[in-house]
């Protein structure tokens, strides 16, 4: 699991992971691109919320499967919001941190959400910090003698 490999990470930073995940969520595609994607979000989720403090990753079904990973940071001014996800951008508070990246997570996370038929966007949260959501489709199974559009309904 993702959050498993980043804990290290988080520890360091005496941060906490924390995920909560329905049962059967199931998507198709390149399984390593989806876990770059997924890994670069969490990834920057640590580095750039406050030491101790929490990161949560829920990950559930509506029409699609949608993963949210929130940090308890600063968040992000509103007029960098879609920029993030720019090759090369950075916002200008990250600039100056220590041992920041070159600002490619989040484009290789999002170019590789695009791929899969899904989107991603980040947004303030109103009590503090920032969620990244990425939606893609999710898995229809063919259930043995009905059709997909018989099960689609």
């Amino acid at each position: 699991m993702i959050a498993h490999d980043v804990a290290i990470e988080a520890e360091a930073r005496n941060c906490t992971l924390s995920v909560h995940a329905d049962a059967g969520l199931e998507v198709g595609g390149d399984p390593e691109l989806l876990r770059s994607a997924f890994e670069n979000v969490i990834r920057n989720a640590v580095r750039y919320g406050p030491s101790g403090s929490a990161v949560v990753i829920t990950a559930g079904r509506r029409d699609w499967i949608e993963i949210t990973v929130r940090d308890h940071g600063p968040g992000v001014p509103e007029k960098d919001l879609k920029l993030i996800f720019e090759p090369f951008y950075r916002v200008d508070a990250a600039r100056d941190r220590a041992g920041g990246g070159e600002g490619l997570g989040l484009a290789i996370a999002a170019r590789a959400i695009a791929v899969h038929g899904g989107s991603i966007e980040a947004r303030n949260v109103a009590e503090g910090g920032l969620e990244i959501a990425m939606r893609l489709p999710a898995l229809q199974r063919r259930v043995a003698g009905v059709s997909p559009a018989a099960q689609a309904a």
